[in-house]
């Protein structure tokens, strides 16, 4: 039995399903740059990583200005679709209430700015079951997991031992261990269960309200 006292969740992939925004946030920067566009389909792989990263393959280059001006395109459509286009997964406000009624402090820790964070998550009523709100700088600063989980741990004081990370991608596991935290794989999401079993996933959960029944075991 797990003695789990702190919970870390990320945002998209595993409280929102906020692909269609995204996707079409990173055609319309492509677009706006005078770039070839690939398909959505083709787009998919750049759910999860870090967004500066994503440019910088998409567009094979490393140019510092090239890849800020990609972010300003891609987080002015993202601002103006996430409302739209965006949900928030069955089953996840009803895991939260429960969660938050057994006295789980809870943190969402997510790559996209701490401030685009707050205010989806205020948007969507998500704010009020969470304890913190840790997400990447403007500038780009912690915008690699394991950094932003470490960060997290820090500022919360949080025994790595004691908390459990759910993500949907490889990022949110390699992040988990990387810091000794347990990690929980979200297979609803934006990755595939091979995915996250190959980077080290503790445990499974193909239904948010699984996180519920598993932990009070």
């Amino acid at each position: 039995m797990l003695d789990i006292s702190s919970l870390l969740f990320d945002l998209d992939g595993t409280l929102m399903n906020a692909k269609p925004a995204t996707l079409k946030s990173f055609t319309y920067a492509l677009q706006k740059l005078g770039q070839i566009v690939p398909s959505i389909e083709d787009l998919s792989w750049c759910l999860g990583p870090p967004l500066r990263e994503c440019f910088a393959t998409l567009l094979n280059s490393m140019d510092t200005t090239l890849l800020e001006q990609a972010v300003v395109f891609y987080r002015e459509q993202y601002a103006q679709l996430y409302q739209l286009e965006s949900l928030v997964y069955p089953g996840v406000v009803e895991a939260l209430a429960d969660l938050k009624l057994r006295g789980y402090p809870m943190f969402v820790v997510t790559t996209q700015p701490r401030v685009a964070a707050y205010n989806i998550l205020h948007h969507f009523e998500l704010i009020t079951y969470f304890d913190g709100i840790y997400g990447s700088e403007l500038d780009g600063r912690r915008s690699d997991k394991r950094e932003l989980i470490k960060y997290t741990l820090d500022q919360e004081m949080l025994s790595p031992d004691k908390t459990m990370m759910f993500g949907d991608r490889k990022y949110d596991i390699v992040g988990a261990k990387y810091n000794r935290v347990h990690a929980g794989g979200i297979t609803y999401g934006y990755g595939s269960i091979e995915e996250l079993t190959l980077a080290g996933a503790d445990h499974l959960f193909p239904h948010p309200y699984d996180i519920v029944h598993f932990l009070a075991l």
